[in-house]
């Protein structure tokens, strides 16, 4: 751990400081959103426009918004972002002060925060590998601590950080957004300058963001790095929608019991960051994302069949650690092989993939749960996870991840798959 922290540059660590205390904010607004909502209206449709908002801005602009962060300064991008967003929670929270906070003013907030954090997220995708020289295991050593440390703090002290600030007064949690967001801009604001990509022959903004996601679907190995969480959400999504009604109906277990159950898929997301590196070492890339596909399938069928909530725990604690390593070991992959220029791109093409997905995935688990029972989804999930590991596993071989990277390192740079540990030829 040490001498990995060493070879990691000053500036990680300001953008570490600054994607930590900017999630501990996100996990304060995703329990106080609702709550909000929750005191306003007890009309579901309503509760669901204001959850729907924030994902709307993926699905709409994604790769348009790709396409103007590898136009801009990816620095500037991060903090004007952010301090935007924390002026614009400044508009809420005097709102909640003078008591005339409405469900339509949420619903422009939630969007317009989910249209800052697609610049924001995009932008540090790209950001990052120019940071560190493009090296794909300081990326994973990177990305592990992102990962990790965005799991605790978004995932284990935000929502009841939001859940306690919201009983101090409407005004609370927003402002304690408002202050992560400024204090994330001012960090970032202090980040080393990135030369800027070489700039292509001026084209339209829908030419390139045209161009960024045929890149994507042209090139086998991003074409898998991309269908994996595609697929993931739509059986993972399947999963959640109907998650706690089998929690209460099958294994018997109420709210406290299923909050248990959500803290131990955390922990195991915790767990998996941790060990992505080692993992990607071990078996290669390529393979290390096969086997944590492979482990994810396996354990929402072992979630499906629990007799338990003991086993239920262990199955979403196993499936987090999976999730948690794929999201290391991918975004790192794809950082370290997608020419500079195109990044943004790249990376906002593949997340709109994700989002849109997830709609699918909600309708069929309600679906499936009320046309058959509550462990149909759960199946299905498996199922489908099962088959998206089978058919991505070559395009994601080691043989392919080894010469994606043995092209995109510069000519005066030696093969940086030399450093890492030798993968048995022929793995997958």
């Amino acid at each position: 751990m040490t001498s990995d922290v060493r070879k990691l540059p000053a500036g990680f660590g300001r953008l570490w400081t600054a994607q930590t205390v900017s999630s501990l904010g996100d996990g304060v607004m995703h329990a106080a959103l609702p709550l909000l909502a929750l005191t306003l209206t007890r009309d579901p449709l309503a509760l669901a426009v204001v959850t729907a908002a924030g994902t709307l801005p993926w699905l709409l602009f994604g790769v348009l918004g790709g396409a103007l962060v590898d136009r801009w300064d990816r620095r500037r991008t991060m903090w004007v972002t952010d301090a935007a967003r924390a002026v614009l929670l400044a508009i809420p929270a005097a709102a909640a002060a003078l008591d005339v906070l409405s469900i339509p003013l949420l619903a422009a907030v939630a969007f317009l925060l989910g249209l800052g954090g697609l610049f924001f997220d995009t932008a540090a995708t790209a950001y990052l590998p120019d940071l560190l020289g493009r090296d794909p295991a300081l990326l994973e050593r990177a990305n592990s601590r992102l990962r990790g440390t965005q799991t605790a703090a978004s995932g284990f002290a935000g929502p009841p950080a939001g859940s306690a600030l919201l009983a101090l007064g409407r005004a609370v949690p927003l402002l304690a957004d408002a202050i992560s967001f400024a204090l994330s801009a001012l960090l970032v604001r202090s980040l080393p300058a990135m030369p800027r990509p070489v700039p292509e022959a001026r084209e339209s903004l829908l030419r390139q963001a045209r161009a960024g996601a045929s890149y994507v679907f042209r090139d086998q190995l991003l074409l898998g790095l991309a269908l994996r969480p595609a697929i993931g959400n739509v059986a993972f999504i399947a999963v959640d929608t109907v998650l706690a009604l089998f929690a209460h109906d099958r294994l018997g277990i109420g709210t406290f019991g299923f909050g248990l159950l959500l803290t131990a898929e955390a922990a195991g997301g915790l767990l998996g960051a941790g060990i992505a590196s080692f993992l990607g070492r071990r078996l290669g890339t390529g393979a290390a994302l096969t086997c944590t596909a492979t482990v994810e399938g396996l354990a929402v069928l072992g979630l499906a069949a629990a007799p338990n909530p003991y086993v239920a725990g262990l199955a979403l604690a196993v499936c987090g650690a999976g999730v948690g390593a794929t999201m290391v070991l991918g975004p790192s992959l794809r950082q370290a092989i997608v020419p500079a220029h195109l990044m943004g791109r790249v990376a906002s093409t593949s997340r709109m993939l994700s989002m849109c997905a997830a709609p699918f995935g909600a309708f069929l688990g309600g679906w499936l749960a009320t046309t058959y029972d509550v462990r149909t989804p759960l199946y299905t999930a498996a199922g489908l996870l099962l088959t998206m590991t089978a058919v991505t596993a070559t395009m994601t071989s080691n043989r392919r991840v080894e010469a994606a990277l043995r092209a995109a390192a510069p000519a005066d740079v030696p093969d940086r798959q030399e450093s890492r540990d030798p993968v048995q030829e022929g793995a997958v």
